[in-house]
């Protein structure tokens, strides 16, 4: 996905509406022109622009067409600000290992299994994946059989809803 396009796609209110709107559930094109008060080319055309990034997809039954928000909305947005590194390691050399050569990714050792605590300077709680999947083996015992694609994902808080309360200053007398 292009960074041009994805910025484009994220600039408008009314996409960020459709996006909200369809993160929740499938919608008709129609639906959506409905939910937010404007014509429905207005919102084709708002929605070609979110296809085109990448931002929603078309499920087709017969000849109505539903739209919905790509899973993994969050990760796919945020994947644009990701560093990137190319490390060497030899036959039978861990993850570990690999990670060792990157001066900002620190390592702490607790009981027998090493866990990522800190990447550049950020410390948190982080997994990892290969090629995009989570092993069920410490960083420290995963020795890889091939080239992969190692990805560490720091785990932080996301919010779902926003709950506003309002204190009155009224009380209700029993």
């Amino acid at each position: 996905m292009g960074n041009n396009l994805l910025f484009k796609a994220l600039s408008s209110e009314t996409r960020l509406s459709i996006l909200k709107l369809l993160a929740k559930k499938e919608m008709h094109l129609s639906e959506l022109a409905r939910r937010l008060k404007i014509s429905t080319p207005v919102v084709s055309r708002h929605v070609k622009i979110l296809e085109k990034a990448n931002l929603i997809k078309t499920r087709t039954i017969g000849n109505v067409h539903l739209l919905s928000a790509n899973k993994g909305l969050e990760e796919q947005i945020m994947d644009t600000f990701v560093e990137g590194s190319t490390v060497k390691i030899n036959e039978n050399a861990s993850l570990f290992d690999a990670l060792r050569q990157l001066p900002n990714v620190e390592i702490k050792k607790i009981g027998e299994n090493r866990y990522i605590t800190s990447i550049d300077g950020e410390k948190g709680y982080y997994i990892y994946e290969v090629d995009g999947v989570p092993p069920q083996v410490p960083i420290d015992k995963y020795k890889p059989e091939k080239n992969i694609v190692l990805n560490l994902k720091k785990l932080v808080p996301v919010n779902k809803k926003k709950i506003k309360i309002k204190i009155s200053s009224k009380t209700k007398k029993v």
